[in-house]
């Protein structure tokens, strides 16, 4: 069952429709930009460096996640995305885009990642911050 808090109606496009192919999708209307198959957070950092070589506004890209918890959410607040899907997503994360007025969709609402990461961030609201914990903890 996918659940929807959509303002613009991004669900009724055709990337939204497909299944996901990778651990991480990013489209720029209908045409996949970018893919991960990495784990945990790096996808997001991989994302990252994507972003910085290339010419795209994230308000203008519709990103999809395997699974979505409060530091994926903050980190995609700190990059600008304005449409997310998770097929797996934490009420910690969706606090978060429900605080950033992100549009969001997901398959599944689970409590909480079983992450150290999710419980290290679970009172944080600040994107900067939290991207720059993450990024500190996978260069270290």
């Amino acid at each position: 069952m996918i659940i929807i808090h959509d303002v613009n109606g991004f669900h009724k496009r055709k990337e939204f429709q497909e299944n996901m192919q990778h651990s991480l999708e990013v489209f720029k209307q209908d045409k996949l930009i970018f893919y991960s198959d990495a784990h945990w957070l790096h996808p997001l950092l991989e994302l990252q460096n994507f972003l910085k070589q290339n010419i795209y506004n994230p308000q203008e890209l519709f990103l999809k996640d395997k699974i979505i918890g409060r530091a994926a959410a903050l980190i995609l607040v700190h990059f600008g995305f304005k449409k997310v899907h998770g097929e797996l997503m934490s009420r910690l994360a969706r606090e978060v885009l429900d605080y950033y007025a992100i549009d969001y969709t997901f398959d599944q609402l689970i409590d909480r990642i079983a992450c150290q990461t999710e419980e290290l961030l679970k009172s944080e609201w600040n994107g900067h911050k939290a991207y720059l914990l993450i990024k500190n903890r996978i260069e270290n």
